[in-house]
């Protein structure tokens, strides 16, 4: 039997209708403030939080890197008053996006392209706002994805981003410890690179843009991962006819690798964002 690719674009077109079900209908983690949250209302946050730091103003045209299915995309055009042009290299994403956007009749201010992060053939300054919203991780190439982000962006316009994050460097003799966990996660939620928020900082500054906030939000993301294990076993009928048991218990596995690793500072979640100058 061939094992399926990791390959972040063909990987996210197979598991996208059980990530539905696994990690909500967002697709992304949640921000708790209690702790007690349903993940709806915690992933809702975090695009909140994602939405303040961007400082929206009403008829703003917005670039969202990595769109997944819509969602946050849809909601900021909802609440905030923006158009938006959403690019993804998944077709079965962008597929899924524009469907709920025509489902929430926004299809004229949210539009959505199969291009990709890191060379997405856009035109030069034609955005106020790059949207990077969990996708960077999957990205190989992040110099490149941020000298795009700043390319696309207007004088004076704001990169905003959030995303896993590697919180500190671990010796080789952890990396081979951790080896087989390193492999699961792969497996589950395709080939990734974590890096830190500093080097989020140096590589936006490298790209011409000047960093205005950084901040470490493990603390209140790290619930999340009791909500995505809540849901792969009321949904494992479903997410099983999709996807295969192997699958779904690997998932559950991951969540519990995650769990621990945001608990040994190895792994967090973090929120940038930075400025083109005037």
């Amino acid at each position: 039997m061939t094992k399926p690719s990791n390959e972040p674009s063909a990987h996210y077109d197979r598991v996208t209708r059980s990530w539905g079900y696994l990690l909500g209908e967002d697709l992304h983690y949640g921000w708790f403030t209690q702790g007690g949250e349903p993940l709806s209302e915690a992933t809702t946050a975090l695009t909140r939080q994602m939405a303040a730091l961007a400082a929206f103003q009403p008829g703003a045209a917005v670039l969202d890197v990595g769109c997944g299915t819509g969602s946050p995309a849809c909601h900021v055009a909802a609440h905030y008053g923006v158009s938006v042009l959403g690019i993804s290299t998944s077709v079965e994403g962008i597929s899924a996006a524009k469907e709920r956007a025509a489902r929430l009749d926004l299809s004229e201010r949210v539009r959505f392209e199969v291009r990709n992060g890191m060379n997405n053939g856009l035109p030069s300054n034609g955005f106020d706002r790059v949207w990077v919203m969990e996708s960077s991780h999957l990205m190989d190439d992040k110099a490149a994805l941020l000298r795009e982000c700043a390319r696309a962006l207007r004088p004076g316009g704001r990169l905003v981003l959030c995303d896993v994050i590697r919180r500190r460097e671990l010796p080789l003799g952890e990396v081979l410890r951790h080896a087989k966990e390193f492999a699961l996660l792969r497996n589950v939620y395709g080939r990734a690179k974590m890096i830190s928020l500093a080097d989020y900082e140096g590589l936006a500054a490298e790209a011409g843009l000047t960093p205005v906030s950084s901040q470490d939000i493990s603390a209140p993301t790290q619930p999340t991962f009791d909500r995505w294990r809540d849901n792969a076993a009321r949904h494992r009928e479903e997410v099983v006819a999709l996807v295969g048991e192997d699958y779904l218990d690997a998932f559950a596995q991951s969540c519990d690798v995650l769990d621990r690793f945001w608990s040994d500072g190895t792994l967090g979640y973090g929120l940038f964002a930075a400025e083109k100058p005037a």
